[in-house]
């Protein structure tokens, strides 16, 4: 995977901290999220002549969630890196994450029940970072479910006013773009479209691919 970061100013590096999340497909009903924070000081810094970067903090947390629920249905935490002894006593803590919805709410619910002396000031971070994924990942579901399943190609202008605005419930006032009272949201609610994110299109210039091409999100 390309990259990119800005190159590097010309100054001492101090830290570098990483947070990845991927997402998977696990059924029709299940997504599974992954997502690892990693903290690295530079070779040298901590420990002079080390010619390799130190480790400090690195964690790895999969979280099962239903769908369209949004419901965790399991989570585990694993500690591959830790500056003491005592970090991993809390490991289990975070199975208080499951029947929790991750959809709104998430972040103010994680901060109540895993911040500060309660948690892992780096599970907890990664966590609201995880988030924002399983909404994005509610596209991706439909999408895949839809090519499963022609039968849930229905047209936007055959659909009821309910099932037209459960396509972009979970977005809805998440940003300007989505809000309520905006033009992206009132075109939805009247049957029509929106136009496809940028990156699609331009990748489909660049396959010399027609915009018709681009799947209409009608599951």
């Amino acid at each position: 995977m390309k990259d990119n970061f800005p190159p590097n100013p010309e100054y001492m590096e101090l830290h570098n901290r990483r947070y990845e999340v991927r997402a998977f497909r696990k059924s029709a009903d299940c997504v599974l999220l992954r997502g690892m924070v990693r903290d690295d000081k530079p070779h040298g810094l901590y420990l002079e002549d080390d010619t390799e970067p130190l480790t400090i903090h690195h964690m790895i947390v999969d979280i099962e969630i239903s769908f369209p629920s949004m419901v965790i249905q399991s989570a585990q935490v694993v500690f591959e890196s830790h500056p003491h002894t005592e970090c991993t006593g809390i490991v289990n803590h975070y199975q208080g994450l499951v029947g929790l919805s991750i959809a709104r709410g998430f972040t103010h619910k994680v901060r109540e029940l895993f911040g500060g002396p309660r948690g892992c000031t780096h599970v907890t971070a990664l966590l609201s970072a995880m988030a924002p994924v399983a909404i994005q990942c509610a596209w991706s579901m439909r999408i895949a479910s839809a090519r499963e399943d022609k039968s849930m190609n229905i047209p936007k202008e055959q659909m009821t006013p309910e099932q037209r605005e459960n396509l972009f419930a979970m977005n809805l006032n998440t940003c300007h773009v989505w809000s309520e009272d905006g033009d992206t949201v009132a075109t939805l609610r009247a049957g029509g479209d929106i136009e496809p994110p940028i990156p699609v299109m331009v990748r489909l210039k660049e396959l010399g691919r027609s915009p018709d091409d681009w799947a209409k999100f009608r599951a």
